[in-house]
């Protein structure tokens, strides 16, 4: 049962205003960009944050929407750190990019376990379509004073056990990379879920 007189004092106070509006300005989970990662293994839906990541989730729903990742794959797999894809075909060619993006790691976004992120070079502005999902929390890879970060962009909302079962995958090396799975993990498309 509500307490009217504690509701009252609140009006009164002015607390309920700000409330309302701290509730109204808060992002809601219905705003934030969708997708559906579908792999070989099942499926992963993942939300992006778009207002803590503009450009990183622009420049990636431009490849889902170009269906660029379509017949890609996890080439880069390590248990009990991450998975990586987005880049490569089954035959470890390499899909050519558009300009790499601004690293837009010191959103001060956390690489938690189930976070996505980008992958990059050592040079901290080199993003282009490459991503990888945390298996665990790498903090290490979070943006620091004097360290660049990798930019965390999403997290996985369904699937993690998805996620979980590709980084278990056996892997070698292959054409030159190592950590590949070594029964092919595809990525059969990535594709927007239809907001409400």
């Amino acid at each position: 049962m509500i307490n009217i007189n504690f509701f009252n004092s609140l009006k009164r106070s002015g607390a309920i205003c700000g409330l309302a509006a701290l509730l109204c300005s808060a992002p809601s989970f219905a705003e934030d960009p969708q997708v559906i990662i579908k792999t070989s293994h099942g499926d992963i839906t993942v939300r992006l944050y778009a207002e803590h990541a503009p450009l990183t989730v622009a420049n990636f729903l431009s490849y889902v929407d170009s269906g660029f990742y379509r017949d890609t794959i996890f080439h880069r797999v390590i248990a009990g750190f991450m998975i990586q894809g987005g880049g490569f075909t089954e035959n470890m060619q390499e899909k050519p990019t558009a300009e790499p993006i601004v690293n837009e790691a010191r959103n001060r976004l956390h690489n938690e376990r189930g976070t996505l992120a980008m992958a990059r070079t050592s040079e901290p502005n080199s993003a282009t379509s490459q991503f990888y999902i945390n298996v665990r929390n790498n903090f290490s890879l979070d943006w620091t004073p004097g360290s660049p970060g990798y930019a965390v962009f999403g997290d996985v909302i369904d699937g993690m056990y998805t996620v979980d079962s590709i980084a278990l995958e056996a892997t070698g090396a292959k054409l030159g990379h190592e950590d590949v799975p070594i029964n092919p993990v595809k990525i059969l498309d990535v594709v927007r879920v239809a907001q409400e």
